[in-house]
């Protein structure tokens, strides 16, 4: 770390929405699904319980199921977690739809695009230098550091890759905190 004084900027990268699911449909084979306000469907066969994630195709609206659990035992279940797919806990929905397991058991991916925003304090590019940059992610968002950099500071991305010092590789989708150190101009 530099000796000069310098001036450090907290950024968090948030979710606006859920992603959408690259999912094909069964039915017009398109590419794309949401999970619209998050619905699970819990059903019981005797003592075993099956529970899913209800996802709708986005271009004909038809409903599937994504499996969360398959014939698990009624006692295997955590009751506040069971009270949570029963009414449909909104922050449930969020960590079952983030568990990579989920997705490969299932065969999708999330599309972020759209999906996220950056929080960050105007940057002061004309201030005391160096600036140095804490990025938090809230949740798993896979972004390019660069391409959150330059829009961060309001640059082009050649110009940000120019100015910035940071110790992750800057062309990798990152999904965790990372941080950077802005430079003045050459």
């Amino acid at each position: 770390m530099s000796a000069q004084p310098h001036t450090v900027l907290p950024w968090a990268v948030r979710r606006t929405r859920p992603p959408l699911l690259s999912l094909r449909c069964a039915a017009c084979r398109s590419e794309s699904a949401t999970i619209g306000e998050g619905r699970f469907r819990v059903n019981a066969n005797g003592k075993l319980l099956d529970v899913w994630l209800l996802v709708r195709c986005v271009s004909c609206d038809r409903t599937s199921k994504l499996t969360v659990r398959e014939r698990a035992p009624a006692g295997s279940f955590d009751p506040a977690e069971l009270d949570g797919y029963r009414s449909n806990d909104p922050d449930l929905v969020a960590s079952t739809l983030l568990d990579p397991l989920l997705a490969r058991r299932n065969r999708f991916t999330l599309d972020w695009a759209g999906a996220w925003r950056l929080d960050a304090p105007p940057a002061r590019l004309d201030g005391a230098w160096p600036i140095r940059v804490e990025v938090a992610f809230e949740d798993p968002v896979p972004v390019r550091p660069e391409r959150l950099i330059a829009q961060g500071l309001g640059l082009s991305r050649k110009g940000a890759l120019r100015r910035v010092k940071c110790d992750v590789p800057l062309r990798r989708p990152r999904s965790t905190g990372f941080a950077f150190t802005v430079m003045p101009a050459p």
